[in-house]
């Protein structure tokens, strides 16, 4: 990678040329986005500063990365850092030269901004619990890995018509979001062999689409063939002209589902005949020495290795405070082979920790984050940092969380809910139990904020759905509205999916007085 670094560095020092004729007025926000974006940076609101995201391949980093992350956003006076949810992490509020010279530090230490954003392979999803799940077909990790990779090595030649995601599920859980993706290889077993599922064409935000099913089972070691198929079938058919329209699920909208897969397979063929891409990848090994524990906790997993386990720790709204990562660093720094992983909740497992360890993690996370599932709920950006955000979606979250503390309501009745500030689904809001899109819409005359309600969708394999559209709420009724919902299910005594399945028109009913 020595040669990519060299290039980046002086891709920086151009970039920030161009950063300032921005600022200077030079040029208009759009041509700074044409730029910026494969750079993994972006202006904030009203030029407010910038967001730089950082690309942790797969969310999988280390105590040693992650105490860097933490006294470089020390150094930049930061208080926080955002949690992504594709497993990154963004750090805000950074002037242009800033962004640049973090940049350039971030290289130093294997962290990589470049096409973090705009038309390129994004950061490769993956379940974060793969490798220890109980319930996983098998560990999916070196995989992802190795297409972070393959992706990264050319990522300056990539001429993508818009962002190709990339993800892995290690069970069918599907944690990594294969089936609402453009490209997905879930883990599956047959015959006590390994094979992936693929799925392709899907995706969130405008017009979105489940994935389609390749009709074979792939054998791992064939994965990057794949990769490589999708990415000229994308280059080839994808439509430059219209950004709207550019992602691959248009290209199997227009094409049809029939002739996307023949026009895949000839690409696949094609991969498969000229280049030798063939992986010889074995799983990675956890030889620690475990110890029981009889806590019982939410946020605590039992790992497939005896006696160890994960802690979740949830920050609300994804806002990692530096004071919480300090103090959970100095708590695992002793502890041998633990791993962070990123997840696509915008949470943190903390991996590998015998029962004692466990209890560790648990006292010193204890109240900072979420412990019910409603306190980890998910939140994009939103308004007043995001360019395209119409409503505040942090706010709108941290409001339903500050009318649950005030009426006292502590029961793990709700799912998680997903919160996008405008219809880009960055909070995940069509695939969630629970979701809202901020939008507009005038009431009486008067323009407010109003957050779309999406109800019911699911990335489960076999199950996978998008969720149904219940009309809008005002903004400031949504804690309400939920809190209201919360009582309801609990008198029904049955989960969230049971209440919509047997009780829709009482749903119904009560989205009706809160629009």
């Amino acid at each position: 990678m020595d040669d990519l670094k060299k290039e980046l560095l002086k891709e920086i020092e151009e970039f920030r040329k161009v950063g300032h004729k921005f600022l200077e007025n030079e040029i208009s926000i759009m041509e700074f986005k044409k730029v910026s974006g494969g750079m993994g940076v972006y202006a904030q609101r009203n030029k407010n500063g910038f967001m730089i995201r950082l690309r942790i391949p797969s969310g999988i980093t280390s105590k040693k990365q992650m105490k860097w992350i933490l006294d470089t956003a020390k150094k930049y006076g930061l208080e926080k850092v955002h949690l992504t949810t594709r497993e990154a992490i963004q750090f805000h509020d950074l002037t242009i030269d800033e962004v640049c010279d973090l940049m350039k530090e971030a290289l130093e230490e294997n962290i990589y901004t470049r096409g973090a954003g705009g038309n390129y392979p994004r950061n490769v999803a993956i379940s974060p619990l793969a490798g220890v799940d109980r319930f996983e077909a098998f560990d999916v990790t070196p995989y992802a890995l190795i297409v972070n990779n393959h992706f990264l090595k050319k990522i300056t030649s990539y001429k993508l018509p818009r962002k190709l995601k990339v993800s892995f599920s290690s069970s069918n859980m599907d944690c990594g979001h294969c089936n609402i993706t453009d490209l997905g290889f879930l883990a599956t077993i047959k015959d006590h062999k390994k094979y992936f599922k693929v799925y392709l064409g899907g995706g969130l935000g405008a017009n979105p689409k489940l994935s389609i099913e390749y009709p074979k089972l792939i054998d791992p070691s064939v994965v990057l063939y794949h990769v490589e198929a999708m990415t000229k079938l994308f280059i080839e058919q994808g439509d430059y002209e219209n950004k709207h329209k550019a992602r691959i699920r248009y290209i199997v909208e227009r094409m049809g589902k029939e002739e996307f897969l023949k026009c895949y397979q000839e690409k696949l063929d094609d991969v498969m005949k000229d280049e030798d891409l063939t992986l010889d990848l074995h799983p990675i090994e956890i030889d620690k020495e475990g110890k029981e524990t009889e806590i019982n906790n939410q946020r605590l997993y039992a790992q497939k290795q005896n006696g160890l386990y994960s802690v979740y720790f949830h920050p609300f709204g994804g806002q990692l405070h530096l004071k919480d990562l300090e103090d959970i660093l100095d708590c695992i720094e002793d502890m041998k082979q633990v791993e962070l992983r990123l997840t696509m909740t915008e949470g943190i497992y903390i991996r590998n920790l015998n029962g004692d360890e466990a209890g560790k993690v648990l006292d010193i996370t204890e109240g900072r984050g979420g412990e019910t599932h409603l306190e980890q709920s998910v939140s994009c950006i939103g308004v007043p940092t995001c360019q395209i955000g119409i409503c505040e979606s942090q706010k709108t979250l941290f409001n339903i969380l500050e009318y649950f503390r005030e009426k006292s309501y502590k029961k793990d009745v709700l799912p998680r809910v997903h919160l996008s500030g405008c219809m880009n689904s960055c909070g995940i809001h069509e695939a969630s139990m629970i979701g809202f899109a901020g939008s507009r819409k005038r009431i009486d005359g008067e323009l407010k904020d109003v957050f779309e309600l999406h109800i019911n969708g699911s990335f489960e394999e076999g199950n996978a759905r998008l969720g149904k559209v219940y009309g809008s709420i005002l903004s400031e009724k949504i804690p309400e509205f939920l809190y209201e919902l919360a009582i309801k299910v609990e008198e029904k005594n049955v989960n969230f999916e049971e209440f919509v399945d047997k009780y829709e028109n009482e749903l119904k009913d009560l989205v009706k007085i809160y629009s």
